[in-house]
């Protein structure tokens, strides 16, 4: 199908009807918010819709107020340079990585290399099928790691699904070595409690020290007991990756019983999540810091021995956000911004219905020095047009665009798109640009829409889950400085010093 790129700004002023926010209230508030949902290697299943929220969406398109389906719009100054449909991995695309002049693309099937000398047009370099969602991906030299966080016979890229139940499942980290980017080689696995939902990378000479994010034990997985308090960190010597191995699993959130110290969840706080884990860490190695998404709470830490993470601050929200899901530094340091996947990455949230403050973005200031450190509360950001009730929506993936002076970022809503938005306010966050597809559907709630959007040496790279991988050019007067920054690597959980 060829797509049409039109160029126009749209105000998305959708009504949902009743019936829908039913629904939709329903569905958050009937248990605590979880990621992506897991649904083993297949992409989650789609959920119908009533007949008023399908005619609704049709009535939105045809009056302009969204874009048809499968139609590309963007603002005015952003370009669509590339699209390369998926190929050979039919799964749910997932994360990125860069080094050099490739990018990384994770799929619950595998991974794949592209090759983007020429951004306008990327060329596969590799698909490597290897099976186990999400494989969340990074690189660090001449190694890659995959994540794996759905229960599987063993840890070969051969393994079928198997019940967490089962003493024998595996799952946890896999390594590759990339030296050849044609012919990447498996070359070993660490078994991880609860298995790697993502994970982080703390890069050092001879080593790489990785922190792994994995939550929801319970009593019947003998890999995955509760408490699980805490993160698994493994250590992997460059020289020698074969020797890979867990060296330690620190408690963050300390406490007494079967529930550990974390947030409880509900019915204590209604609609959040207990924390059982972390779902996402990122870690800014030039200044020992560390910002924890997990579950129920919001961590600020120091990394200064890597093998022993000690939590400095910790907020919660139990107002706005349902799932801390994912966090970001500004480069001075002194800012973060969480994530907050409401819904799990499935409903759709970015409508009347829901609001501007939930499924939205935290913005945090970091006063105090050292240990005294403290996350304070600013504003929420939330993209400012309503998506259809077809359309999955919600806060996710996203990256700095080093501009000295500023603080910009371009984020993942799934199908809200791709947004660019300026934070340097802390208090009054702004949108500058957007790119996004109509709804895969005006019939059901399809997942889809794009997983990633990170900036990498000039140009914008987004991960759509269901339609493949897409290259954006962003030409404005306010992020125009960032293209002088080039980057040898980019995990963007590895936040780089792009000034140093």
């Amino acid at each position: 199908m060829i797509l049409l790129s039109v160029s126009r700004n749209r105000r998305r002023r959708l009504g949902v009807a009743a019936a829908a926010g039913g629904l939709l209230a329903a569905l958050l508030t009937a248990a605590p918010a979880a990621a992506i949902p897991d649904p083993g290697d297949s992409p989650a299943a789609e959920k119908e819709v009533s007949r008023s929220d399908q005619a609704e969406a049709r009535r939105a398109i045809e009056s302009g107020e969204i874009p048809a389906q499968d139609e590309v719009v963007h603002s005015d100054n952003i370009r669509h340079v590339a699209h390369i449909p998926k190929d050979v991995l039919s799964g749910t695309n997932s994360d990125l990585a860069f080094q050099g002049r490739y990018a990384f693309a994770g799929n619950y099937d595998g991974f794949r290399i592209f090759d983007i000398s020429n951004p306008k047009a990327p060329k596969t370099v590799a698909q490597v099928l290897c099976p186990g969602s999400q494989n969340d991906i990074s690189v660090s030299g001449d190694l890659l790691f995959l994540s794996t966080d759905s229960s599987r016979s063993d840890d070969s890229c051969n393994s079928t699904t198997q019940p967490a139940t089962e003493k024998s499942s595996w799952e946890g980290m896999k390594v590759f070595d990339i030296s050849d980017k044609r012919n990447p080689r498996y070359v070993a696995a660490v078994e991880t409690a609860c298995g790697s939902h993502t994970h982080t990378l703390v890069p050092e000479r001879k080593n790489v020290y990785i922190y792994v994010s994995s939550y929801s034990p319970n009593a019947a997985y003998p890999d995955c007991q509760p408490p699980h308090d805490g993160i698994s960190v493994i250590k992997v010597p460059r020289k020698a990756p074969h020797k890979a191995a867990l060296v330690g699993f620190p408690v963050l959130f300390p406490g007494e019983g079967p529930d550990g110290g974390g947030n409880p969840g509900g019915p204590t706080n209604p609609g959040v999540s207990k924390t059982t884990g972390c779902h996402d860490i990122t870690v800014l190695p030039s200044k020992d810091l560390a910002a924890g998404a997990c579950m129920g709470d919001g961590i600020l830490f120091s990394i200064k021995d890597p093998e022993r993470p000690r939590v400095i601050d910790r907020v919660q929200d139990n107002v706005n956000f349902a799932f801390w899901h994912s966090a970001t530094f500004n480069q001075k340091a002194n800012k973060v911004v969480f994530t907050d996947e409401l819904g799990g990455g499935g409903a759709a949230t970015c409508n009347a219905e829901v609001g501007p403050d939930r499924g939205a973005d935290g913005i945090y200031d970091i006063v105090g020095k050292g240990d005294k450190r403290e996350l304070v509360f600013r504003s929420y950001f939330k993209i400012p047009r309503h998506q259809a009730d077809t359309e999955n929506c919600v806060a996710h993936n996203g990256s700095l665009i080093p501009v000295k002076g500023k603080d910009l970022m371009v984020q993942a809503w799934y199908q809200g798109g791709v947004s660019v938005w300026d934070f340097t306010n802390s208090s009054k966050p702004k949108e500058i640009a957007y790119f996004e597809r109509g709804p895969l559907s005006t019939e059901d709630l399809v997942t889809g829409g794009s997983w990633s959007a990170y900036y990498y040496n000039g140009y914008i790279y987004s991960n759509d889950i269901a339609k493949g991988f897409d290259v954006l050019k962003i030409d404005d007067r306010r992020t125009d400085p960032a293209r002088w920054v080039h980057l040898r690597e980019l995990n963007t959980q590895t936040q780089p010093d792009y000034f140093d």
